[in-house]
Formats: structure tokens, sequence, C-alpha cells
């Protein structure tokens, strides 16, 4: 009885609010969808012969057929998951040196620089987004700094907002605290005393990251690039602010097929995918981890 009640809650919360959208997801992908967007009925509907000929009703494999008919959708994909990999590798080279910064600093300065990295939730999030569309805007002194110096060099002015480049400066201001905490709360838990071993056998201060700290925080990167890479697959409002018309993601697009074209089924289909494509990632991400920890054990 007492684990029904410590296991009970977040049991049925997960039932609730993970299980049961998803099997409406899932069921909402092998419907047509209705005339005038959302989803055509199960059943054929009682009007007349006339009226219901070339009605659409029942479940089909019509959502799934045309996914996989288009190769536009493979693009897209892929270019989601490229714009996801390089903001978690960028979030990884910028967050790594300041949350060791952080966790080799003096215990009363810890607590304020853990603050300031979580400073930006405080105001929302919308709100950032748009004032990054002033800081990279046409006449913002950036724009112009930057363009000064291409047209001394001789190359053609370029537009920092509305491109590739905006959305990945978006995606990483964003999602760089959730890269940096991960990390802080690893490498605050590594021993000194491994290090003052490795510098004793005469390791290199390099040495004695690559060979003690850097393996000591594989957890910490595996769990950071998680809540990054996973996020940025799904992020819609980023590109639609600072992206161009050319800059759509699986986010955006499947945003559009429930909010534009109201294409409730398609839409169902892309989150599927969507789904399935993460998990298998974390799969292999989970299979590397462990490799890299047995070989790390032997």
């Amino acid at each position: 009885m007492a684990k029904f009640f410590v296991a009970g809650p977040p049991l049925v919360f997960l039932t609730v609010f993970f299980v049961v959208p998803s099997l409406i997801m899932i069921a909402t992908s092998f419907r047509f969808p209705g005339e005038f967007g959302g989803l055509a009925p199960i059943a054929a509907p009682v009007v007349s012969a006339h009226v219901s000929q070339g009605l659409e009703y029942g479940f089909t494999l019509e959502a799934y057929q045309f996914f996989f008919s288009d190769i536009l959708y493979a693009k897209i994909f892929l270019k989601s998951f490229a714009v996801a990999a390089a903001t978690t590798l960028i979030c990884l080279v910028m967050a790594y040196p300041l949350a060791l910064l952080i966790s080799r600093s003096k215990k009363h300065l810890r607590n304020l620089m853990v603050l300031l990295v979580v400073l930006p939730f405080a105001s929302n999030f919308l709100i950032r987004i748009y004032a990054w569309m002033i800081i990279l805007g046409p006449e913002s002194g950036l724009s112009y700094f930057i363009n000064a110096v291409l047209g001394a060099l001789g190359i053609t002015p370029i537009t920092l907002l509305f491109s590739p480049f905006a959305v990945l400066v978006g995606m990483v201001y964003v999602h760089l605290p959730f890269m940096v905490l991960p990390l802080y709360t690893n490498l605050e838990k590594h021993d000194p005393a491994l290090l003052d071993a490795a510098q004793d056998l005469g390791a290199t201060r390099w040495q004695r990251f690559w060979r003690v700290t850097w393996p000591l925080s594989l957890p910490g990167v595996f769990s950071g690039a998680a809540l990054v890479f996973i996020p940025v697959l799904g992020m819609f409002a980023v590109p639609d602010i600072l992206g161009g018309t050319g800059d759509i993601l699986i986010g955006n697009l499947i945003k559009d097929q429930f909010l534009g074209t109201r294409d409730w089924p398609f839409g169902s289909v892309l989150a599927i995918m969507l789904t399935l494509a993460v998990l298998a990632i974390a799969g292999l991400a989970a299979w590397f981890a462990r490799s890299a920890v047995g070989q790390r054990a032997t």
C-alpha cells in the first residue's frame, strides 16, 4: 500500500498527460483530415447520398503515405537534426569552461554565479528572443560593425537577422543554461585529490584534463546534451521569429500543420516520426555512454 502512495501519483500523472495524449496522437495519424480542418468523422455521416458522396471517413494510411512519398520532409528532418547537433556542440564548447570555472570558484561565489546563469529565466522567453531581433537587426551596432569589417575586406555586406545564423544564435542563447547546470553539478563532485595524484605522477595540465576531468564529466556532458538536443528539435518560436522563410524546421512544420493548415493527421505523423527519431538517438546515446563507462572501467 505504501508503494502505491509513493509511485501511484507519478504513474497516474504520466498516464494522463503522456500515455493518453500519445495514444490520441497515434489514433489521429490514421484518420482523414476534416473538410474544414481538424478530423473527419470515423463513421459515415447521416446525410443524403448526394451530399455524402466524396466525403472521407474512417481510418487510413494516407498521412503516412504522403510523408514517405516526398523527400522534402526527410530534408527538413535532417536540417533540424543538423541545427540541434550544432546547437548542442556550441553549447558544450561554451558551457564547459564556464561550468568548470564555477565548480572551482570559492564556495561563497558559486551560488551567485549559478544565479547569474539561470537569471535569464526570470524574464519572458519571447521578450528575450525579440531582444535578439534588435541586436541582429540591420540598424544595430553589431550589423554595422560586421558589415564595415566585411566592406573593408571587399566582401558583400550580409544580413544577420532572418538567417540560419540568427536561428543558431537564438537556439544557443536559449539552451545554454541547460548545458551549464548539469556540467556544473557533475564537476562540483570531482575529488581534487585525483588531479593532485595525476600531477604527482608527472601529468601536465592538459593530460590531467583529458585523463581525469573529461572522463569523469561524461555523465554531465550526456545529460546536458540531452537537455539541449531534444528541446531544440521541437523548438518553433526561435525559427519563426529570427529565421527567414527558408529556415523551416520540423517544429515549425508540426506547428503549421496543427494551427495553420489544420491537417491534424499529418501533423500527428510528423510528431510521431520526430518522437521515434528522438528515441532512437537517445538509445544510441545511452549505448555509447555505457560503452564509454565500460571502457573506462576496464
